[in-house]
């Protein structure tokens, strides 16, 4: 098993920025990518009050990004720099949209749900070229 989550976050975080509250940004208060509505269920999930985004300590980050997104794309299991493109996608896109478009460039079932199916194709079609139809696709949808 491996672990790239730590390197494959600060990727994604180069993106994500600092606290924004855009009045025409449907997603509301942000900080670091994470919403407030996200904020809010960790906070109370985790037995705390709510409480404003922009205090989002680095713990709950990491436990966010590493429960709600890395861990639900199976990122420890998936190829080296795979795991990382399956992670910014889903952070961006949806955790299930991810998974969906994986599925279809590995040629398995599109539940939503990356399983050892999904893993095992992915590794026989190899990490480059996973991640290569997994952007191309990826691009078309943006």
């Amino acid at each position: 098993m491996k672990d790239n989550f730590e390197k494959s976050l600060a990727a994604v975080l180069v993106h994500e920025g600092g606290y924004v509250n855009d009045p025409v940004d449907p997603g509301g208060a942000t900080n670091k990518g994470v919403t407030q509505a996200v904020y809010d269920s960790w906070r109370v999930t985790h037995g705390n009050p709510v409480r404003s985004v922009r205090h989002i300590e680095q713990a709950e980050l990491l436990g966010i990004y590493k429960l709600r997104y890395w861990d639900q794309v199976r990122g420890d299991d998936l190829p080296s720099g795979l795991d990382y493109a399956v992670f910014d996608y889903a952070v961006n896109s949806g955790v299930s949209r991810a998974s969906k478009y994986l599925q279809a460039v590995v040629g398995v079932a599109q539940d939503g749900k990356i399983g050892s199916q999904t893993i095992a194709a992915a590794k026989a079609l190899g990490a480059s070229k996973s991640i290569d139809r997994l952007c191309d696709k990826r691009l078309g949808f943006l």
